[in-house]
C-alpha cells in the first residue's frame, strides 16, 4: 500500500474582509509534499504565498478546504492543543530571526526542547550537535545582539529542527542576509534536507534561494501557476528554469 504524503493541501481557499469587501487571497490551491522533500514557493506580491504558509503553520485558518499533515487535519486540533501540535510536528524560521536577546545562543535553540521536557543532558548534547553542524559551535556561549546576522538566522534555523519536526516552515529565511552569509544558509539548509530527511517548505521572492529546493510551486492571483521540479539538473541550469518562469509570472527578478 502506496504511503501517504506527510503533507496534503486540498482545495483550500481564503477569503479576507466583509461582505462588502471580499479579498480572496487563496483559490482552490491543492498539493502535496513527500517526506523528505524540499519545496519552495514563489509569486509576486500579493500572489498568497504567505497565506498560504499562515495556513499551512495554522497561525491563520482557511476559508474552505484541508491541509492535513500525517493525514490528520490540522483544522480540527483543539485550540488548547495548537501549541503542542506546533512544538512537536513544526519547525520554523522567519526572516527576522525571531530569537530571544536576553538569552544566549545555547538557550535559544535550547528552548523547544526545555518546553517539552527533554533532559538536561541530553539537550546539552543535542544542541551542540546541531550548533556545530551549522557552524555556530564556537558562538553558543554569546547573545544575538553580539553575532551576525547570519549566525543569528543559523542559530534560528537550529531552534527549528532541534526537536526533529516533521515540517519546516520557512518564511524568506534569506531575506535580512547578505549573499555570502544567504549562500551559507542555504547550503545548511539543504544538506539537512539530504543528510537528515528534513522536510522544507519554503516562501521565497529569491530565485538563487528557491534553486536549492528541489521543487517549486509559483503562486499567482491565488492560485497555482506552474510547478518545476530540478530532477537531475545542476542548479545553475535550474536557477535559470525558474528565472524564464519568473519572466512569465510577472514576478520578481534580480536587476
Amino acid at each position: 500500500m502506496q504511503e501517504q504524503p506527510l503533507l496534503r493541501v486540498e482545495d483550500i481557499e481564503k477569503y479576507y474582509g466583509d461582505p462588502s469587501a471580499v479579498t480572496k487571497a487563496l483559490d482552490q490551491v491543492s498539493f502535496t509534499v513527500e517526506a523528505g522533500e524540499f519545496i519552495s514557493i514563489m509569486g509576486p506580491s500579493g500572489s498568497g504565498k504567505t497565506t498560504l504558509l499562515n495556513c499551512v503553520s495554522t497561525i491563520d485558518t482557511v476559508s474552505a478546504g484541508y491541509i492535513l499533515l500525517d493525514g490528520k487535519d490540522m483544522a480540527a486540533i483543539p485550540e488548547d492543543k495548537i501549541a503542542d501540535f506546533r512544538r512537536d510536528s513544526l519547525g520554523f524560521v522567519f526572516q527576522d530571526f525571531n530569537l530571544l536577546d536576553t538569552l544566549t545562543l545555547e538557550e535559544n535553540i535550547a528552548l523547544p526542547l526545555t518546553l517539552c521536557g527533554t533532559q538536561p543532558d541530553k539537550t546539552v548534547r543535542r544542541v551542540r550537535e546541531i550548533a556545530e553542524k551549522l557552524y555556530i559551535g564556537d558562538v553558543l556561549h554569546k547573545f544575538p545582539t553580539q553575532i551576525s546576522g547570519g549566525q543569528k538566522q543559523r542559530c534560528a534555523f537550529a531552534r527549528a529542527v532541534v526537536c526533529r519536526p516533521r515540517l519546516i516552515l520557512a518564511d524568506e529565511p534569506t531575506g535580512a542576509l547578505d549573499s555570502h552569509a544567504a549562500r551559507v544558509l542555504l547550503e545548511v539548509m539543504a544538506g539537512f534536507n539530504k543528510e537528515m530527511g528534513a522536510t522544507i517548505l519554503m516562501v521565497t521572492h529569491d530565485a538563487f534561494s528557491a534553486s536549492y529546493a528541489k521543487r517549486i510551486l509559483f503562486l499567482k492571483d491565488g492560485r497555482i501557476f506552474n510547478e518545476i521540479r530540478k530532477g537531475e539538473k545542476v542548479r545553475g541550469v535550474f536557477y535559470h528554469e525558474i528565472l524564464d518562469v519568473l519572466s512569465l509570472l510577472g514576478g520578481d527578478r534580480p536587476c
